[in-house]
């Protein structure tokens, strides 16, 4: 998750992204609305501006919990700069000033000016995915030896916000598979229940064959997706 700091003061996400719109639009830059949207970029890498004046802004791109790129186009009144690349970096000095050609920043600048900002971003949710047997809400015995590892991710985070997500694979009717995959995370929710886990802090939800992780033709079997994701924030 992102913050924008204009002035260096961190804000809850939603007003940080109508305040940055509203800066990029009424001082520095724009974004391009096809090929460079910053609010759909956030949630694919984080983006961070340092602000060092009003007259001033510079944005760099840095890779995703999972070592993803994304990429943004800055552009103001004088022209239009893309950055792409990880680490990289481009400057707007005013509404007419070009933003500076692309450049790629060291870890040690990166770390010498946001590692303030970097160290105090929530943790990055961690997902894990669980794999049952073919018409049925027994885990796989591959998946039961995630177990502990899940439980150990939530006791180190203290977390109170755990989201476990039944699906199936498209054997079978919709009605059924629905069902399917709620006993699936029904089933995944009790045993962390069982395990210590308090149960106010677990949200389930299933989504039967709607949201597979392999696409498949109707009526066919596929491990992959007998699943039960768990995600620990």
């Amino acid at each position: 998750m992102a913050r924008f700091l204009p002035n260096g003061s961190w804000v809850p996400w939603q007003k940080a992204k109508a305040n940055l719109s509203k800066y990029l639009e009424t001082n520095l830059v724009s974004t391009d609305k096809q090929n460079g949207k910053v609010w759909l970029l956030v949630f694919i890498c984080f983006l961070l501006l340092l602000s060092g004046c009003a007259q001033k802004t510079t944005v760099v791109l840095l890779p995703d919990p999972n070592g993803k790129v994304g990429h943004v186009t800055v552009s103001n009144d004088a022209g239009t700069m893309d950055i792409t690349r990880e680490r990289e970096a481009t400057t707007v000095e005013g509404r007419e000033s070009l933003p500076t050609s692309p450049t790629i920043l060291s870890k040690q600048v990166i770390d010498a000016y946001f590692s303030p900002v970097l160290a105090a971003l929530p943790m990055q949710p961690v997902h894990f995915i669980l794999y049952f047997k073919s018409e049925s809400t027994e885990l796989t015995s591959e998946s039961a030896k995630t177990l502990p590892e899940i439980l150990s991710c939530i006791q180190s985070r203290s977390s109170q916000d755990i989201s476990v997500i039944g699906h199936s694979d498209t054997a079978g009717d919709r009605q059924y598979n629905l069902q399917l995959s709620r006993g699936r995370a029904s089933a995944v929710s009790r045993i962390l229940i069982a395990k210590g886990v308090d149960s106010t802090s677990i949200r389930s939800t299933s989504h039967g064959e709607m949201n597979p992780l392999v696409k498949t033709a109707d009526n066919t079997h596929e491990p992959r997706n007998r699943r039960v994701e768990v995600v620990v924030r």
